[in-house]
């Protein structure tokens, strides 16, 4: 009987995808333009957070928006009603975007003179962690009502991200949510990791959310 062969079709996926991320990192800053991959559960309140984050820095810089997911264009159209340069990606089932996807949504855009994108990827904890997109900075957003063991049950998730927003404080009094627990499990994950406490809804913490990316992407296009 021959002998039969295993490929490592998973490794190898993942080594081509870091080659072009990186390379598609690099076209990036030599264009000036900052890539934000923003990750999250659905529900956790993505769309409401760069709303705000849009009205905070419109302004100052030039952004656009790509709105993943396996269906529908609700995202990129509230997007656009605000103003923001947007446009919708389907995946085809696919629960993440690579960094192929992610470059083929850019050229789609039109990223020349954006010095803000942002990747809205697919909702969910587990695929999109795994995947490096190109982008400068991963950020992911956790929700109160989703509870302060999550970085327990996805540890992969949050030892990627460079920061983590905490949204919906706002019904912290309705929830069994710890925040002490929530900073002792990620910063035993990833003690870099940046923590902003936040309220898309009534604005409380998005400054100090936005300080920060503004301060990064001043920093990434020096």
């Amino acid at each position: 009987m021959d002998t039969v062969r295993v490929i490592e079709v998973k490794e190898n996926i993942l080594a081509d995808n870091d080659k072009e991320a990186e390379i598609l990192r690099q076209k990036l800053k030599s264009k000036k333009t900052f890539l934000m991959n923003l990750m999250s559960s659905p529900g956790s309140g993505k769309t409401t957070t760069l709303l705000r984050t849009v009205e905070a820095l419109k302004d100052k810089i030039k952004i656009g928006i790509m709105e993943a997911d396996i269906d529908s264009s609700v995202d990129a159209e509230t997007m656009a009603n605000a103003g923001v340069k947007s446009i919708q990606l389907h995946t085809g089932g696919m629960c993440h975007l690579d960094a192929a996807m992610t470059e083929q949504g850019l050229n789609e855009l039109g990223y020349d003179g954006l010095d803000l994108v942002v990747l809205e990827n697919v909702g969910n904890l587990i695929c999109p962690a795994e995947f490096d997109t190109g982008s400068a900075k991963n950020v992911m957003i956790l929700s109160v009502p989703e509870g302060h063991d999550k970085p327990l049950k996805y540890p992969l998730m949050f030892s990627k991200v460079d920061a983590l927003i905490i949204n919906k404080i706002d019904v912290m009094p309705y929830f069994d949510f710890d925040m002490s627990k929530v900073r002792e499990y990620v910063t035993k994950l990833n003690k870099d990791v940046k923590i902003f406490p936040i309220s898309a809804k009534t604005g409380e913490g998005v400054k100090e959310w936005t300080d920060w990316l503004a301060e990064e992407l001043n920093a990434h296009n020096k």
